[in-house]
């Protein structure tokens, strides 16, 4: 309460008026990020937690990552498992090691299964489409999310034909000579929001979102962003602190702060009520208690690791991530052990965005 007393007036006015329209100007938003401090920070996440509590009650949803493949065709300056990088020691599961991945997470209450790899084109559409099909025929009252970049409509559909649910498509930043500066040429920001676009007209329950802090990011990008995330509407938003890896490009770079990324998923929060959003490993990585804090400020997600333990540290995008010897049962019993630590609960269900049903309600 002191905090909020000695908050500067026209940062209070800025969330207030966030918290009521869902949207700022440019300049006020600018303003609301650069003027930041311990106070303006404590107001923002009290007023995020009441617009996460009206939409998604007391509860924060678990979805069980399984990192498939750590091969990728691209080259992103910034990640470690880029197809430059030699070092990195590179794996795929079969269809079986995902299928056992999600028995093991069905028995531990996980209702979405996540797969997630690099863009691998040694597994076919039809391979992809038969994993999805076999997963959701197993488990028909979970949800099926992929995040393996970007494909053409046509393959998006196959996919979504098959049964998946969700997918997840990180734009990292809106600006175009950005995206150039962290992307090899042949990746185009257009071709990434081609693919975004496509999903939500297919019908998938779309996640965006972008990498903060990340080597020549400044504050107008990330104000860019949230006018391109609003265009957007999507179901899922993800952010997360930019973290070196020591194989790229980018080794000595500064990391990004859990202090701004907790900031931005509390303005995530107020402009998108209804938005699942997670709080990332990466959170977790650059800051012990960084899950913790952005749950207490409008984070409802949380995506504890189900891939096996000979795997977890050959996929590692960025250097020091947490949680890669533990077993899928002690990742779910230590998150779900954190997470009422907030005050929360961890929610046995598939966790579908309200909008998304709503949407769904009325089409039919």
């Amino acid at each position: 309460m002191s905090a909020n007393m000695q908050i500067d007036t026209q940062q209070r006015k800025r969330i207030d008026e966030l918290f009521e329209n869902g949207i700022l100007s440019a300049e006020d938003f600018r303003a609301l990020i650069d003027g930041r401090d311990e106070s303006t920070s404590s107001y923002l996440a009290e007023k995020a937690r009441i617009r996460q509590k009206e939409n998604f009650g007391n509860t924060v949803y678990l979805r069980g990552l399984i990192e498939f493949t750590n091969y990728c065709r691209n080259d992103c300056i910034y990640c470690g498992i880029r197809r430059s990088n030699r070092n990195c020691e590179r794996y795929r599961l079969t269809e079986a090691d995902i299928l056992d991945c999600c028995e093991k997470g069905y028995a531990l209450d996980f209702r979405t299964f996540v797969l997630q790899g690099g863009e691998d084109m040694a597994y076919s559409d039809e391979d992809i489409s038969r994993i999805v099909r076999s997963i959701k025929t197993k488990y028909p009252d979970c949800a099926v999310t992929l995040s393996i970049g970007e494909r053409s409509k046509e393959t998006y559909q196959k996919w979504f034909d098959a049964g998946a649910d969700r997918y997840l498509l990180r734009h990292e930043t809106a600006d175009p000579d950005l995206y150039a500066q962290l992307h090899p040429k042949e990746l185009t920001l257009a071709n990434r929001i081609r693919c975004l676009y496509d999903l939500k007209a297919i019908g998938y329950q779309v996640g965006a979102g972008m990498m903060l802090q990340a080597p020549f990011q400044r504050t107008e990008h990330i104000v860019k962003d949230l006018f391109f995330l609003r265009e957007l509407q999507p179901e899922m938003i993800g952010i997360g602190p930019f973290i070196p890896h020591q194989d790229t490009p980018f080794r000595d770079r500064e990391a990004g702060t859990a202090e701004l990324t907790i900031f931005m998923i509390g303005i995530l929060r107020l402009m998108f009520p209804d938005a699942l959003i997670p709080a990332t490993t990466a959170l977790g990585t650059i800051d012990p208690t960084g899950r913790e804090q952005g749950i207490l400020a409008g984070a409802n997600v949380v995506m504890p690791n189900l891939s096996p333990t000979g795997v977890r540290d050959k996929y590692l995008l960025y250097d020091g991530k947490i949680c890669t010897g533990d077993e899928a049962a002690e990742c779910r019993s230590c998150m779900e052990s954190r997470i009422m630590l907030t005050g929360y609960q961890v929610a046995v269900s598939r966790g579908d965005s309200p909008r998304f049903l709503h949407d769904i309600l009325q089409e039919s």
